[in-house]
């Protein structure tokens, strides 16, 4: 059966030591994946936070732990291990359906970042699925990272789970840190309701163009690398997928935990 695709709107590193309504839903998520479509053959997750010249795909049978954050976070989070096996298998696989795109078979110097532990700890904690990371080239305008994600759609027929980790509004500097639930700024709001919209209505320019929003653009993307692997995980679905939003709000003021999940149509 076809595998749904995932996108998580991951937050803060420190969520991966928290146990609250947003880690419940993200857990909630993978025993409907598993009850509805069967166990993954391994996940493909594309993280905000891998970025390379070219692309690469982590190929290594045991892909370690990275800990990519500063000292300023709670010293418990670089005990954090999530031992998951990669999957030189699907690697390749991933490296067949991009060809002619070169695509580096990385076999060491990567791993497992926190854009993809921290979710996945809370998903499926005993780290049991093999786990392959996709880079994302800095080099690469949003219509091109949508245009290679659609090559990876047959994943998804061969039991791959596809997940995309990081925020639809993502600015640091703006971010409320002392009120964790306070009201989001307006243009957060704006435009992580744009981009919802624009999902819900399949309308696949809204998203890849999104910098046709203005202010409210500028100031939710100031950096593209978090909103990247939406479009990775949107280039994957097709018009049968059914989109859910959940969970659906903005932290901080300007730091969207929106996440989208597409379930396939024979299944919904």
């Amino acid at each position: 059966m076809r595998m749904p695709v995932i996108f998580f709107g991951h937050g803060s590193p420190a969520i991966a030591l928290q146990d609250n309504a947003t880690t419940q839903l993200w857990r909630r998520l993978a025993l409907r994946i598993e009850r509805d479509y069967g166990r993954p053959r391994a996940i493909l997750s594309i993280s905000a936070h891998w970025l390379t010249r070219g692309v690469g795909v982590t190929a290594m049978t045991h892909p370690q732990t990275i800990h990519d954050f500063g000292r300023s976070l709670p010293s418990a989070l670089f005990d954090i291990q999530y031992p998951a096996p990669g999957s030189p298998e699907v690697a390749r696989e991933v490296a067949a359906l991009l060809a002619p795109e070169r695509v580096v078979l990385d076999e060491g110097d990567w791993g497992l970042d926190h854009g993809t532990w921290s979710v996945l700890c809370k998903a499926w904690p005993d780290a049991d699925i093999p786990v392959v990371q996709l880079s994302l080239d800095a080099l690469r305008s949003p219509r091109d990272h949508y245009a290679l994600a659609q090559k990876l759609q047959p994943l998804r027929e061969a039991g791959v789970l596809i997940i995309g980790t990081g925020n639809i509004v993502h600015n640091l500097p703006r971010m409320n840190w002392g009120a964790q639930n306070c009201e989001p700024y307006p243009w957060a709001k704006t435009f992580d309701d744009h981009i919802v919209n624009a999902i819900a209505a399949r309308d696949i320019n809204g998203v890849v163009d999104y910098e046709a929003l203005g202010d409210a653009a500028t100031l939710s993307v100031p950096l593209p690398d978090h909103y990247w692997p939406l479009l990775y995980t949107l280039g994957t679905t097709t018009a049968a997928d059914r989109p859910d939003f959940e969970p659906r709000h903005i932290e901080h003021g300007s730091l969207s935990m929106t996440s989208v999940a597409w379930w396939p149509a024979e299944a919904a």
